[in-house]
């Protein structure tokens, strides 16, 4: 078991950057794919961005390829997530999330078994 803990959250203006981090407990963090999930309110959770438990495959939705980058140091038991040009598009509560993966170069969409406590992102037009 995993548990996860999301920082970095916070109000920023309109095309402006934040820089998101998710720590794991537990020593089989590189067992583990990583994804970031955000939710609005009244809305469902979606898939933003995920990354393979070795960290050679990313995957984003496509309304965020080149403005957010996700990243993991297996070593440290971190996952970050990379935002920049910000839009209050953007404003939401974002998770991390885990899931066991036998395979090492799927970054998954779906799956994940695993919750942080989310963190809000809240960016002001």
């Amino acid at each position: 078991q995993v548990q996860l803990v999301e920082s970095g959250g916070g109000l920023v203006q309109a095309g402006g950057s934040l820089r998101l981090s998710c720590a794991a407990s537990g020593r089989t963090f590189s067992s583990y794919a990583m994804g970031w999930f955000r939710q609005v309110p009244g809305k469902t959770r979606e898939f933003v961005s995920s990354i393979s438990k070795s960290g050679s495959s990313t995957d984003y939705i496509d309304s965020l390829k080149g403005r957010f980058t996700i990243s993991r140091d297996n070593a440290k038991n971190t996952v970050d997530l990379q935002m920049n040009s910000l839009s209050s598009e953007d404003t939401a509560v974002y998770y991390c999330a885990a899931r066991r993966a036998s395979i090492g170069t799927i970054a998954f969409r779906t799956g994940y078994e695993y919750w942080g406590q989310g963190t809000q992102v809240t960016v002001s037009s």
